[in-house]
């Protein structure tokens, strides 16, 4: 697929895709389509081992193209195509089997900040922010997302009344692992990248197919599927590898993918 609202960039095992749709990286069907083929193809790709996601200009995104909403409905199913991919959109980063990191280069706003938040590990820049603002353009997704993520009273709060959270504050939850200056954004999420890239490649999907699994399971369940992920991986040679070169003191070479 010809990508005309991403950019994409790779070196030594690290994808960054860049959302890339001035002025603020709204997110129409072509971005949605462009960037869900991409993560997919980023999951078959030997070549990719861990991804960053971060957003051209000041904006991450400012979520859903209010514009394009208006002409839908005007053909018979429109709507309800549009929902399913909006759907399949905020699942891709979840599913794919590399990790992603979502480098937030300024605020995340509706759509914007679900993305953001469907990532493995979440950076964002000083002074920005997250908003849900769904109720003041006539839309009403993000009721359950917000409920997964925040308590009860904070997420009926972001969605009622629209409040900006500033990104300090996330961090004060523990919802982002940090919170840097714009210049250093990349640098930090770059750094993390090449930890996890350094990784077993085979190790690194089951341990992302672990979290997504156990996260609606009962906690003795959870361990459980665990331990046949360990199970599994015992039988790899990265995992062989890996307990050889723990006890020889050295940095192992991994080979499976």
């Amino acid at each position: 697929m010809d990508l005309t609202s991403l950019r994409f960039d790779l070196a030594e095992g690290i994808a960054v895709i860049t959302l890339d749709r001035p002025p603020v990286n709204a997110q129409n069907r072509r971005l949605r389509e462009e960037l869900t083929w991409l993560l997919d193809s980023c999951s078959d790709r030997k070549d990719v081992r861990c991804i960053v996601l971060t957003g051209s200009g000041a904006t991450f995104s400012a979520g859903a193209d209010i514009k394009e909403r208006i002409g839908l409905a005007q053909d018979a199913g429109d709507y309800i195509r549009h929902n399913r991919l909006t759907r399949e959109f905020f699942y891709a980063p979840m599913d794919c089997l590399k990790p992603v990191i979502c480098a937030a280069n300024g605020p995340a706003i509706g759509a914007g900040f679900a993305l953001m938040m469907s990532c493995d590990i979440l950076l964002a820049t000083e002074g920005s922010f997250v908003q849900m603002p769904e109720l003041d353009v006539g839309l009403a997704g993000g009721a359950k997302f917000l409920s997964e993520h925040f308590s009860r009273s904070r997420s009926r709060l972001m969605f009622f009344t629209g409040r900006r959270i500033p990104a300090e504050e996330l961090y004060r939850l523990g919802m982002v692992e940090a919170v840097v200056p714009r210049e250093a954004l990349l640098p930090t999420a770059m750094q993390i990248a090449r930890e996890i890239a350094a990784k077993s490649p085979v190790a690194m999907r089951q341990a992302k197919r672990s979290f997504n699994v156990v996260d609606s399971m009962p906690y003795r369940d959870a361990y459980r599927f665990e331990q046949t992920i360990s199970e599994e991986l015992s039988h790899t040679e990265d995992a062989r590898e890996a307990q050889r070169a723990f006890v020889e003191k050295r940095k192992p070479v991994f080979k499976e993918d």
